[in-house]
């Protein structure tokens, strides 16, 4: 479980699929990794990803077909960034919201709005139907970065991205038709899933 508040940028090194499975290298700094072990898990651009090997400031993670075909993965290459998030402790602040790492769906970035401080990124859901869990001042995780949604039509949605996200993320070097991981909130959805079936049930 993690919050989307981005820890730090990593770096993809190496990226190879062997035996039925992707194997991806990732770069980080040393304080991130310290103390980090071999069967921890971590948000990859929010994709929940768990440790398989640890040397120096290299992280191994292996990648399933699944998680590659369902996600940002897919467009990834070497020397790409990464933001990276350690899993969230107990006793931890709850800085963003409840983000578990599972992503409901790939979505491209439509339009970029520029100001002086900030930006405002305009993104549509691959799937449209993942626009009834997207409500107006409700939380999203977008590539593993807990935002607030602004605006909303029928078929995309908007972020505000403030100085201190466009310099601790990768959100700052996004252009127009990138593609971008999303988690919609997982209370959102099950509300509204609930009371679809209430409905559907009693009608």
């Amino acid at each position: 479980m993690f919050t989307g508040i981005i820890q730090s940028i990593g770096k993809i090194k190496k990226f190879f699929f062997k035996k039925k499975k992707y194997c991806i290298y990732i770069k980080t700094n040393k304080n991130f990794i310290k103390d980090l072990k071999i069967g921890e898990s971590i948000s990859n651009n929010g994709c929940c990803l768990t440790i398989v090997n640890l040397y120096k400031n290299i992280i191994l993670f292996n990648i399933t077909c699944h998680t590659i075909n369902n996600t940002t993965f897919k467009n990834l290459k070497v020397n790409d960034y990464i933001n990276l998030e350690k899993p969230i402790k107990i006793n931890d602040f709850l800085g963003g919201h409840i983000v578990l790492g599972h992503i409901t769906d790939i979505a491209i970035i439509t339009n970029i709005e520029n100001y002086d401080f900030y930006k405002i990124l305009w993104i549509k859901p691959k799937n449209i139907l993942q626009m009834n869990y997207i409500p107006i001042k409700g939380s999203i995780c977008v590539d593993g970065v807990s935002l607030t949604i602004d605006k909303k039509f029928q078929d995309r949605f908007s972020v505000n991205l403030i100085p201190e996200t466009l310099s601790k993320t990768t959100l700052s070097k996004k252009k127009i038709y990138n593609y971008v991981n999303i988690e919609t909130d997982i209370y959102t959805r099950n509300i509204i899933q609930t009371v679809e079936r209430l409905y559907n049930k009693n009608f």
